[in-house]
């Protein structure tokens, strides 16, 4: 199987006895995965760039203060020191012009940008006064440069597996769903006006119920589009007829709401109990569906749908179907559970609900058996908390 359409069970269509105030036995019929739907494409993973360019500007300084000359002593000292004088003279004369050249206004000193930068120092010392002799500058002190530190590119922690999002998901951690209020319509579904009441008001309902659920998972909340059909209808899921069930097609985030078979249950049988049964079976259907939009807004849709499709055996497939549609009518059940006071489930509609979701019959293997759905659809409405639907987690005799 293949694609992301999802339907739950059909109603059967034969009557018991009115004594026994149940309705018909329901066969929970399994719906085909449509192939082509295009797999989920998370967000590419971030990358880290080179750090820009930069650093500290280091420049170069002007040399020392030039060295006064010295006065002369006499003409025949100056006669005998000629020679000496003349020599020194020119030494000087070299001297100063370096000197000069090293603290000339107009020379402009380079600007150095690197990642790292030695310093250098360059003194000369003046010539004491009363001195004989000029003392040689002193050689410029060079500080070794220090290796420039080396910084590890940071890892990218790597995203949630498809294991995770199914297992591990945020959704369970989202707290308790509170009642909304919400109240059954009071048009009845005899008719397309009747059925398209029910599905707005339960519309509105299962909005307010999962809007904060879902952002508290860090999903980004999207009311669903809902559509009736009769006869046939065609979706990017692929075509489905009102021969079967509902079904939720994830790729345009669409629950498709059987008409024919919502309008025949109700006036298929004349007792009200029966009446009854049909309305909580159209309420269960609606909430189901709408819980596979819950999965879909979490990323469990897709990658049930991924893990699937890695599968080498069909009954390890079959399983992973199994274990989605059981939590979809878990869910469905954590909205009834949490409005059960308004809506209400008591009394007839409270004996239907638990009959329906004991008798269903998984001809497919890839719904649930009865026992199971009981099993999961009690613990959404006794815990009103998605918590309590981690199918992905139980044993596989729990998802028989």
């Amino acid at each position: 199987m293949s694609g992301n359409q999802w339907g739950p069970y059909q109603p059967g269509q034969a009557p018991v006895p009115p004594a026994q105030q149940q309705p018909p036995q329901g066969q929970y019929g399994g719906q085909p995965w449509q192939p082509g739907a295009a797999p989920y494409a998370g967000p590419p993973p971030q990358g880290y760039g080179a750090p820009p360019p930069g650093g500290p500007q280091f420049g170069w300084g002007a040399g020392g203060p030039q060295p006064p000359k010295k006065k002369g002593s006499g003409g025949k000292v100056l006669l005998v020191l000629l020679g000496v004088v003349v020599v020194g003279v020119v030494g000087l004369f070299g001297i100063s012009n370096v000197l000069k050249h090293n603290s000339s206004s107009s020379y402009t000193s380079p600007t150095y940008t690197s990642s790292y930068s030695p310093t250098y120092s360059q003194t000369v010392e003046p010539s004491p006064t009363n001195g004989t002799t000029t003392k040689a500058p002193t050689l410029p002190t060079v500080t070794k440069p220090t290796a420039p530190r080396t910084t590890s590119t940071p890892k990218v922690k790597p995203g949630p597996t498809d294991s995770d999002l199914v297992t591990k998901n945020r959704i369970y951690r989202a707290g308790a769903v509170s009642s909304v209020g919400c109240r059954e319509s009071r048009s009845r579904p005899s008719n397309t006006a009747g059925a398209r009441a029910n599905y707005r008001n339960l519309l509105g309902c299962l909005n307010r119920t999962w809007a904060t659920p879902v952002a508290r998972a860090g999903g980004q909340f999207r009311g669903p589009t809902v559509r009736m059909f009769t006869g046939t209808i065609t979706s990017p899921c692929g075509s489905m007829s009102d021969s079967g069930p509902p079904f939720y097609c994830g790729s345009n985030e669409t629950i498709y709401m059987n008409l024919t078979e919502d309008i025949g249950n109700y006036n298929r049988y004349s007792q009200s109990y029966q009446k009854v049964w049909a309305r909580m079976w159209m309420l269960h259907q609606f909430a189901h569906e709408y819980g596979h939009h819950v999965q879909n807004l979490t990323g469990i849709l897709a990658a049930n749908h991924r893990m699937r499709y890695e599968r080498t055996s069909s009954a390890k497939e079959l399983e992973d179907t199994r274990r989605l549609e059981l939590q979809a009518s878990c869910f469905s059940d954590v909205f009834i559970g949490a409005n059960r006071r308004t809506y209400p489930i008591t009394g007839q509609s409270l004996f239907q609900w638990r009959w329906l979701i004991g008798n269903v019959t998984d001809y497919n293997n890839d719904h649930g058996d009865a026992v199971n759905h009981k099993f999961w659809a009690t613990r959404g409405y006794n815990a009103r908390n998605p918590s309590a639907c981690n199918t992905f987690t139980a044993s596989s005799g729990r998802v028989k």
